[in-house]
Formats: structure tokens, C-alpha cells, sequence
């Protein structure tokens, strides 16, 4: 099944469901950054989570940035995501690995770490973005970033977010996001309810591995609740906007002196994106050419004497 994202109401539109897969863009993260399998959970379900942010957003162009810095051995992570289905994402110790949980699952709360906190800053392709700091509950990612939407946006929501990864790889990833919108929030019964669904939904990569789609899925969550499931399936991927152009302008900002002693010393220089570990590699003569350029403006800015 391809990587994509749905989007429904229910409950009179007292109700907004989305949900998404992202099997293959989390396979395609595991392979890019070298994963270890708690890792790759981690990553894959903050990059579920962001695209599930990301669809409320209205502008083209706005992003949502989720950054987790926790006391676990993972160190962090950071997810950037689109409203346009492109997201990216990398951990800061990618090969760390830890034993199963109690329940048999990989253990992403002590990789992640209880104790820490969640970042979130969104994009609306207008103004100043907006920002947001909660304190982690679990580590666990989606009981955290529903935690921000009920604590930061005063939105009762509902996240489920999971990855299944095996020695083939990644089989099954995604998440299903619900949210009580504001014209119902007042309506503690039907928050309540909201809940209790999502707490007796199976695991959504059990469920994925199966074989249900996304609409067999909030059907069984939100069916006798006048479910409408809007007819547009949006493709999602992973996507970086890295280029060597872009790495070349990063070197300019260097400076003369540091990009002279960059050719004395390294004869070039090389630079890795963090979010797909792409390596760029700059030799004298690009090197040579920035600092012609840094030297031609200087003496455009200079006033004439």
C-alpha cells in the first residue's frame, strides 16, 4: 500500500480524523540514516506525527517542526513536515539499541527518554511561526504530541502512532490522529468517547500488517458517528530540500579566511546533511571560486574614493 494520508469529520463535524501511512518513507529514513530498530520507531512515529500536524495547516507551503530532546540515550531527534505530504527527520544517535519492553515492544519511552521536552514550531507560510514547549509524559511520541495539542492548542485530542520493524525492515508504519474541533469541545461526553475508541482500537501496525486500510480503520472508530471521509488521498514521502548549491551558500557565510585555510589545510571541503546524510563534497576550485566572489563584493560595498 502506498504511503498516504486521508482526512474525515464525523459527529456533525464535531469530529476531525486523519490518518496516514508511512511505511515506506520510514524504510527509506532506516536505510539513509543507518537505523537501529528502536530508533527507527522513534524516527518513524515523529515523522507520522508531524505529517498528521502538518494536514491541519492551510497555506501552501506551511511546515511543522517537531523537535524531542529527552534524558534517554537516543539524545533527540527533530522531524520537519509538509503540508504539501514531504517529510524529513533524523535521530542524534542513530545505532542505539535497547532490549524489549514489559510488553515485547521496542522500548521508544526509555530510548526517547520520560523526562525532557517536546518542541513544536509551525509555518503558516505567513507572519512569525509559531512555538510551543511541553514537558515529555512518556517518551513515547504520541501520547506526547497528543499532549501538546491538549495542552498547547487546546485541542482534546487522541494520537495513535506506531512502527513495525523486523530484519526485513520496515513492514508497517503510520498513525491515525482525532480531534474534538471547537464547536464540540464543550461537549465533555463526546471527549470522553473520542478516548475510550482509541483505547480499544489494536495496534494500528497490527492492524496495517493485516491488510486494513485507513478507511476500514476509522470506520471501525468513528462509523456510528455519521463518518465522512473525504474522497482525496494525498501522497506522502520523504523528501529533503538539500542541495550542493545550498551547501556552497553555507560555505560563503564562512568567510575569507576560514575558506583560505580550508584549501591550505583540507584541499576542499565536505559537508553532510543531517536529515538524509547526503555528502557534499566542495574541491579547491569551488572553494577558490567563493572567495572571488566574497572579494568582488567587498569591493562593490566599498565607497569610492
Amino acid at each position: 500500500m502506498a504511503d498516504q494520508l486521508i482526512r474525515a469529520t464525523a459527529a456533525e463535524d464535531g469530529i476531525r480524523a486523519v490518518g496516514v501511512i508511512t511505511t515506506r518513507l520510514t524504510e527509506e529514513a532506516r536505510q539513509k540514516h543507518g537505523l537501529s530498530y528502536v530508533a527507527t520507531a522513534a524516527l518513524g512515529r515523529s515523522m507520522s506525527s508531524g505529517l498528521l500536524l502538518a494536514s491541519g495547516l492551510k497555506k501552501e507551503g506551511s511546515r511543522v517542526n517537531i523537535r524531542i530532546k529527552g534524558n534517554g540515550p537516543l539524545g533527540g531527534l527533530l522531524v520537519d513536515a509538509g503540508l504539501d505530504g514531504t517529510v524529513r527527520g533524523y535521530v542524534q544517535n542513530p545505532d542505539v539499541e535497547l532490549p524489549p519492553n514489559a510488553q515485547g515492544k521496542l522500548d521508544v519511552g526509555t530510548a526517547v527518554g520520560d523526562q525532557g521536552y517536546l518542541y513544536v514550531v509551525k509555518d503558516m507560510g505567513y507572519g512569525y511561526p509559531y512555538s510551543s514547549t511541553v514537558e515529555l509524559v512518556s517518551g513515547e511520541v504520541g501520547e506526547d504530541v497528543a499532549h501538546y495539542l491538549v495542552n498547547s492548542e487546546q485541542t482534546p485530542s487522541a494520537l495513535l502512532v506506531g512502527v513495525f520493524v523486523g530484519a526485513q525492515g520496515v513492514s508497517a508504519s503510520g498513525g491515525i490522529l482525532l480531534q474534538v474541533m471547537p464547536k464540540a469541545s464543550r461537549d465533555e461526553a463526546l471527549v470522553t468517547l473520542l478516548e475510550s475508541r482509541v483505547t480499544q482500537l489494536a495496534s494500528f501496525t497490527n492492524l496495517l500488517r493485516e491488510g486494513k486500510t485507513l478507511p476500514e480503520m476509522l470506520q471501525s472508530i468513528l462509523g456510528d458517528l455519521g463518518l465522512v471521509i473525504f474522497p482525496e488521498v494525498q501522497l506522502v514521502r520523504f523528501n529533503c530540500g538539500c542541495s550542493f548549491e545550498r551547501v556552497l551558500g553555507a560555505l560563503k557565510m564562512l568567510g575569507l579566511a576560514e575558506l583560505q585555510d580550508m584549501i591550505k589545510q583540507d584541499k576542499g571541503a565536505e559537508a553532510t546533511c543531517q536529515f538524509c546524510s547526503q555528502v557534499y563534497r566542495a574541491n579547491e576550485d569551488h572553494l577558490e571560486k567563493l572567495i572571488l566572489d566574497l572579494k568582488t563584493e567587498s569591493r562593490e560595498k566599498s565607497p569610492m574614493l
